[in-house]
């Protein structure tokens, strides 16, 4: 696991431990800031020697912020951008190098149902994730030579701490529950995976064509 709170890799190591069967399971942290794009290959390349063997890897650095377009907020943008587009972009090429020489693998990468559709106030958030989603996608083809597999995972409204005040979203589900979906969608080597499956898999294809107004009635 490679996160920038170290504390918090620590302490979930520990929970893990504590689960049963984990008390003789492998787990190695290390500390990475993804929006150091040039350190992300090295780190994780340092993580992955400690290990046996690596199978998966799960892309889910992100952040997200209210901002609104021309309201002086340009630099909490492109803090979006620079983690949840290219830091995200560089996890994937570190994989993808470590995949090609172990001959196969699966990456897993976190984007977000705001990838298929536009959120006000959410405007770099949501370009983030659409660029994120179309590097998945086109990766995807050009890796299946060399076998590696890719999963995409759409996440809609999940509650942590990742934004405050998520209970006037609809449709929210807990984190553990999202969890649990999720790694339904890893085990099958889906290539896409919405979560939460209901409603959120009825409504996918209708997002991109939903009318504007809909998000009038969510402030």
């Amino acid at each position: 696991m490679a996160a920038r709170r170290l504390d918090k890799l620590d302490a979930l190591r520990a929970e893990i431990a504590l689960l049963p069967g984990c008390q003789n399971l492998q787990v190695e942290i290390i500390e990475l800031d993804v929006n150091n794009t040039s350190s992300v290959g090295p780190a994780l390349h340092t993580l992955f020697s400690h290990l046996n063997q690596v199978d998966v890897v799960i892309v889910n650095a992100g952040v997200n912020k209210l901002t609104g377009v021309g309201k002086g907020q340009l630099n909490d943008e492109l803090g979006l951008m620079q983690t949840n587009l290219l830091g995200a972009i560089a996890t994937v090429n570190a994989a993808v190098e470590w995949f090609k020489q172990a001959g196969g693998g699966h990456v897993v990468g976190i984007s977000s149902l705001a990838s298929l559709t536009p959120i006000p106030k959410q405007a770099a958030y949501c370009a983030t994730k659409a660029g994120f989603s179309m590097y998945l996608d086109a990766a995807a083809i050009e890796l299946k030579k060399y076998k590696i597999d890719f999963t995409k995972i759409l996440p809609g409204f999940v509650k942590t701490e990742i934004v405050d005040d998520m209970d006037k979203f609809p449709f929210l589900v807990s984190a553990e529950q999202a969890a649990r979906e999720m790694a339904n969608h890893i085990e099958k080597r889906r290539s896409v995976g919405v979560v939460p499956g209901y409603p959120w898999k009825l409504l996918k294809p209708l997002l991109a064509n939903m009318p504007t107004g809909v998000w009038r009635y969510i402030k």
